[in-house]
């Protein structure tokens, strides 16, 4: 019987021993590593998903929760804001690129969005099948809305009211045409459907005076001249590094509008993620700890058991070091089977999760291996063998003659 076989002889001997060093180790690995995928899933989904946007300019209220609505489009908006005044905002000498969106409508949870032709380029959109959109409610559509929905090139469907899926509310009188599809680029333009400001701007007109039925006509004219054009957000580029300095400032002080800078607000976002992140790893590291005293206890213990079978390896011409090399093979194998089936469960939990925020959110997280992963592996054989060494240096100090006497 060679080394290895006799190391799973005895693993086998303790099963429930073994079972509660190896349950105990997974867990500690399985929550620090489903911790880093996430946080490094995360945070590479947020990076391409900012585009490289300088600043959110919007209706005053919470800065994250106008980051989160006007780039990465999983909360609600802060409001609405004067198109002139945006459009004026955007003859800045200190901008060099501005993009409108508006917001309001949905489909099965996809949200429609009123911009220009220069916003899927922030993403590098490729279009897969058909076209860009050339009139007033014709729409090109994600590449996930596309496979969820099963809407295709020339089908007509009509957007719900809001940005909830589940709203009754739906615009059947002025539906949507698909004239052209995305080619998949992993950001959050696989999950929109893109259309001209005009459209979003005549559906909720019509929804309006759908709304004031009970005005008169000459009521309705009067309010439709006066209704103000409206859009959600404006996404700006600088034009260099002193529109950083004064734009923001500028924008929170003298306008009606509330300007919040991406980079910011999600570095507050990181660091206030970050303490759950800290703890969670304190957490599973005391229970890695704990499982490493468990390996020692349980090895120590079980020295009393063998120490025949160990004395025997010394008379039949096994040398201490072959003593010494068993029990620490033991406790490296408490570890690296810990550490195996800590990483499937952590991939396991990951699929569960990204089905959860594909499914909630459209987001899907991405990333199964990170560098945590490698230094993880080698952290766990270090803990194994340090757990080791003790026993394994009295396994190797057997006294022959006096176990074989007893």
């Amino acid at each position: 019987m060679n080394i290895i076989q006799f190391n799973f002889k005895q693993i086998k001997s303790r099963p429930l021993s073994s079972v509660l060093n190896i349950i105990l180790f997974a867990t500690g690995v399985t929550i620090i590593s489903l911790v880093f995928l996430l946080k490094d899933s995360f945070e590479n989904q947020m990076d391409k998903n900012a585009g490289g946007i300088d600043l959110v300019v919007g209706a005053k209220g919470s800065p994250l929760q106008l980051i989160l609505s006007g780039i990465y489009h999983v909360d609600y908006p802060t409001g609405n804001i004067d198109y002139n005044e945006a459009i004026e905002l955007s003859k800045n000498p200190l901008i060099k690129q501005a993009i409108p969106l508006a917001l309001g409508d949905n489909f099965n949870g996809f949200r429609i969005v009123g911009t220009n032709k220069a916003y899927p380029t922030i993403y590098n959109g490729q279009i897969e099948v058909g076209s860009l959109w050339q009139k007033d409610f014709e729409v090109t559509i994600g590449s996930k809305v596309a496979s969820k929905t099963g809407l295709a090139i020339g089908r007509q469907f009509a957007g719900v009211h809001g940005l909830s899926a589940e709203s009754d509310d739906v615009h059947e009188s002025t539906p949507y045409t698909v004239t052209g599809i995305f080619k998949e680029t992993g950001t959050v333009l696989d999950q929109l459907i893109l259309t001209n400001i005009e459209s979003v701007w005549k559906i909720h007109d019509n929804h309006e005076h759908d709304a004031d039925c009970d005005h008169s006509q000459e009521e309705r004219e009067h309010e439709e001249g006066e209704h103000p054009k409206e859009i959600t957000t404006l996404l700006i580029w600088y034009q260099n590094p002193m529109g950083a300095i004064t734009l923001p400032r500028l924008i929170n002080k003298s306008t009606n509008m509330q300007a919040a800078s991406p980079v910011q607000e999600l570095n507050r976002l990181y660091s206030l993620l970050g303490v759950g992140i800290e703890a969670l790893t304190y957490i599973s590291g005391f229970i890695v700890l704990i499982s490493a005293l468990s390996i020692f206890i349980s090895l120590l213990n079980s020295l009393k058991e063998r120490k025949y079978e160990l004395a025997l390896i010394r008379v039949i011409g096994g040398s201490r070091f072959r003593l010494f090399a068993i029990v620490i093979l033991e406790g490296i194998s408490f570890a690296i089977i810990g550490y195996m089936i800590g990483f499937i469960l952590s991939r396991l939990a990951m699929l569960f999760l990204s089905s959860y925020t594909d499914n909630n959110f459209n987001y899907t997280l991405q990333g199964w291996v990170t560098f945590t992963d490698l230094f993880l592996f080698a952290a766990s054989l270090i803990i194994g063998i340090v757990a080791a060494i003790i026993p394994a240096i009295k396994a190797m100090k057997t006294n022959i003659s006096k176990t074989l006497s007893q």
